[in-house]
């Protein structure tokens, strides 16, 4: 029974391994803009907040990422945006930023993708989406980006640190952990 038990933890602790090896790190100096070219520098201009945020640098990736789109907003978004005193009690108070990357040879399509952004996407939506030009590797390196066709994502604590990762396309095992994260932070 204890080997098998044992052959179970190794095997979890193999598949979280890539997402365990951030968290307790500090969240990189990131600066990205909004599509109306406002400068957002992460972790630094959400200090004392949690923040959520979403991360993908391959055309795959982005396919993914957008699958987090109406979960994110549904959840952690539309009833700040609503000002909703009523449901204020089951709101989450939180930034949420969501970031394709544009590094190398696809640097140049940062502006296509704005501009397709700003026709495509539900313009409550536009001020969530950062877009990041520039190098990859610190990134990689500090957030441990090993597969490019997924996207990544972290929550921050109040003082930048990364506090719980994941990554891939939405599930809902997924955004309830990262609730879970949260809850555990308030």
């Amino acid at each position: 029974m204890k080997k098998i038990l044992y052959i179970l933890s190794l095997s979890l602790s193999i598949t979280f391994c890539a997402n365990a090896q951030v968290v307790n790190t500090k969240f990189p100096a990131l600066e990205a803009e909004t599509i109306e070219d406002k400068v957002v520098r992460l972790p630094e201009d959400v200090r004392g907040r949690i923040t959520l945020v979403g991360m993908a640098y391959s055309k795959k990736s982005e396919k993914d990422l957008t699958t987090w789109m109406n979960p994110v907003f549904n959840t952690f978004l539309k009833q700040k945006m609503n000002n909703s005193s009523l449901f204020a009690s089951f709101s989450y108070d939180i930034d949420v930023y969501l970031i394709p990357m544009f590094t190398g040879v696809n640097a140049a399509a940062k502006g296509i993708a704005k501009r397709k952004a700003a026709e495509g996407l539900d313009s409550r939506l536009l001020p969530y989406i950062l877009f990041y030009q520039g190098k990859l590797k610190p990134y990689k390196e500090a957030l441990d980006f090993e597969k490019r066709d997924i996207p990544y994502f972290f929550l921050l604590d109040q003082q930048g640190k990364v506090i719980y990762a994941t990554s891939g396309a939405y599930s809902d095992k997924k955004m309830e952990a990262i609730e879970d994260a949260i809850s555990d932070l308030q």
